[in-house]
């Protein structure tokens, strides 16, 4: 279905999502040794709001595998299309870089590789192991990928055993067709429901505000989640990263984010991270606890 953007929708951005620039010696540094060894974090590529707050805490994600997607979502500003060959070099770069920047706490997520027999599991696995050889105190989230639901692969994301797996419905079940087109919505519910089956001590879940979802379904999409032992929910506002992309429908108010994480709580999720500037990746290091 095409989407239709709303006359309705107020021109710029709500007060609420304007950010001041990132400051403070240790993001300083950080950006500086960033830039000097061509370090590649998705912090600074995807100009992530919260990097300054992020990396004065220690924290930084890294995407492997490439930056060209083999899926087209249409949130997604990752580009699409054929994707390079794998650098099996990557590993330790990564974890290299991790070492450069003395990062306490590291997400590492991907482009989905379809194109892959692994569809890049190896990969995975071999990041997560050099990361460990390398930064022995650095505790990890790994941002996988549906891999498809193929359990033989989802299993060397069990056996590299990170402190956290996240994997984002992203939308709610209504829309997931039209946000996320190549993936399914009780695909990713039974991804999440494995990894906890087989051992992942917190599992984590993420959910994008303001592409016409309704409260009710943002708070099934939730239960949805509880059901499946999810730990820990993050929930943000959408923003559109070019025209090509879905629009904004919405601009959710913070206190409609309060109640989101108050209702959270009750549920039973260990944390709730629901604000208008929360990514994934947002307060990730508090996530281990």
């Amino acid at each position: 279905m095409e989407s239709v953007i709303d006359t309705n929708l107020p021109v710029g951005k709500p007060k609420w999502l304007k950010v001041k620039l990132p400051i403070g010696q240790k993001y300083s540094e950080l950006r500086g040794l960033v830039d000097k060894y061509k370090l590649n974090t998705i912090c600074a590529s995807g100009s992530c709001p919260n990097m300054g707050e992020c990396w004065g805490e220690g924290t930084a994600t890294f995407m492997i595998l490439g930056n060209i997607c083999t899926r087209s979502c249409g949130f997604c500003g990752v580009k699409t299309g054929r994707p390079e060959t794998v650098d099996w070099d990557e590993p330790e770069k990564v974890a290299r870089s991790i070492k450069i920047m003395k990062i306490k706490h590291a997400v590492i997520t991907s482009v989905d590789r379809d194109d892959l027999k692994d569809m890049g599991s190896i990969i995975w696995l071999e990041t997560v192991q050099a990361i460990r050889r390398m930064n022995p105190e650095t505790t990890l989230e790994t941002l996988i990928p549906d891999f498809q639901g193929v359990e033989r692969i989802i299993d060397r994301i069990v056996e590299a055993n990170p402190e956290v797996v996240s994997h984002n419905v992203e939308t709610v079940r209504r829309l997931t067709r039209e946000v996320r087109i190549q993936a399914k919505y009780d695909r990713s519910l039974a991804v999440l429901k494995y990894l906890k089956n087989q051992g992942i001590r917190r599992t984590k879940s993420g959910i994008m505000l303001g592409l016409g979802e309704t409260e009710e379904e943002v708070i099934q999409t939730m239960r949805d989640l509880r059901d499946q032992n999810v730990d820990i929910v993050t929930i943000g506002q959408y923003l559109q990263p070019s025209k090509k992309h879905l629009p904004v429908k919405e601009f959710i108010t913070p206190e409609q984010f309060e109640k989101y994480e108050k209702l959270g709580k009750e549920m039973g999720f260990r944390h709730v991270e629901s604000g208008p500037l929360v990514r994934s990746s947002y307060h990730a290091e508090k996530h281990i606890l």
